[in-house]
């Protein structure tokens, strides 16, 4: 016999339902316990047995009290905790929003002048391929003009010394030797293909009429009639080779002026292209170095908004999850409270419906005797 058989309060975790019909067996299982009480102690106890009954529901009643704020303070830290908890991921979900919101600004940022500078290289490249093709075409018509200018300038220069000596072989005394010589020197002038038309047919009529010479005896200078016919016609033959030698010599001096011209033409645009193309390979790898640099940064990027994303996602989980959780536990929780207040109520009452007057008188005239049938029917 005891209080630890009278039904306890109820826990904090899941609500009661049928709060009265609980009373009523709680407050009967009292009275029950406080006669059995009685009867066991009647002769050791000097109180009424109403006055024990009163007791004990005096106990449950602070019990009771006891429990409902010990509950109603456990149900306070856990609601800090939720609030807390709450308060903490809504923040980490706030902030989480901002960096992926930036995140994704970045990633379209460095996309986009990944793409800038991408198209901004490929222009460099062809803008060098180009370039090259210039240089290798103005370097191939160069090599081609030089090669003829070499050619020309060796066409005159044996044009120029073949005339030379032509007329220097024309101004000697003429004998079969400086004759045969001059013949063998204006043939060569006839056969060049610099030479004027009208020269060659001047120096072939000349070659065709040349007279034989003759020597005079005993070393006299007598010539024949003849002679004195060559002389003429050879300074004619002299004075037109002087002409077109002084105009060889013009031409080709005019062709070395040219070819100064366009070799130092040629540097120039060497060095332009050369300058073009150093100043876009500079740019080009620059920006290519620039590019790869913004790639980077967007896949860094990239990987930090999945990060992000995905802790976010399971903040949001945790905290509907967490919610839900709450927002049951404070339902139980008042469920709870309003039980307990209710049963503490009723435990009140009947406090005060027992140790009522017209209760009292009652019990002291007709709980003797039934503690006395009890008595006897627990002894046999």
């Amino acid at each position: 016999l005891g209080a630890s058989k009278c039904p306890r309060l109820p826990p904090p975790h899941p609500p009661m339902q049928g709060a009265m019909p609980v009373l009523r067996r709680a407050a009967a299982c009292c009275v029950a316990v406080a006669l059995g009480a009685v009867s066991g102690q009647a002769a050791a106890v000097k109180s009424t047995p109403v006055q024990k009954v009163i007791e004990l529901m005096e106990n449950m009643l602070a019990k009771g009290k006891a429990e409902k704020q010990a509950e109603q303070v456990q149900f306070a830290a856990y609601k800090q905790f939720c609030d807390d908890t709450t308060a903490n991921k809504k923040r980490a979900i706030q902030e989480a929003t901002g960096k992926i919101e930036k995140l994704q600004a970045d990633i379209e940022q460095h996309a986009t002048i990944a793409e800038k500078l991408g198209r901004e290289v490929a222009a460099h490249d062809e803008d060098i391929a180009v370039w090259k093709g210039d240089v290798k075409a103005a370097t191939n018509v160069r090599d081609i003009d030089k090669a003829n200018y070499d050619a020309t300038h060796k066409d005159y220069t044996e044009s120029i010394d073949a005339l030379n000596r032509a007329i220097e072989t024309l101004k000697k005394k003429v004998g079969k030797k400086e004759q045969a010589s001059f013949a063998q020197v204006t043939q060569q002038l006839a056969d060049m293909n610099r030479m004027p038309a009208d020269v060659k047919r001047s120096i072939q009529a000349f070659l065709q009429d040349e007279p034989e010479p003759e020597e005079s005896p005993e070393g006299l200078d007598v010539r024949a009639p003849e002679a004195y016919g060559y002389e003429s016609k050879s300074g004619g033959i002299i004075d037109m080779l002087e002409k077109l030698s002084d105009k060889f010599v013009g031409e080709r001096t005019q062709l070395e002026k040219d070819e100064e011209n366009s070799k130092h033409a040629y540097e120039l645009m060497m060095q332009d292209l050369q300058a073009e193309i150093d100043d876009a390979s500079e740019a080009r790898e620059e920006k290519s170095g620039s590019r790869a640099k913004h790639l980077q940064g967007k896949a860094e990027a990239e990987g930090d908004l999945e990060d992000t994303t995905s802790t976010r996602d399971e903040d949001k989980k945790y905290l509907d999850d967490l919610v839900a959780t709450c927002e049951e536990k404070a339902t139980d929780f008042e469920a709870r409270q309003q039980l307990r207040a209710e049963e503490l109520d009723a435990i009140t009452k009947a406090i005060e419906i027992v140790a009522s007057g017209a209760v009292k008188g009652s019990a002291e005239r007709h709980l003797p005797s039934a503690l006395l049938q009890r008595s006897s029917a627990a002894s046999l």
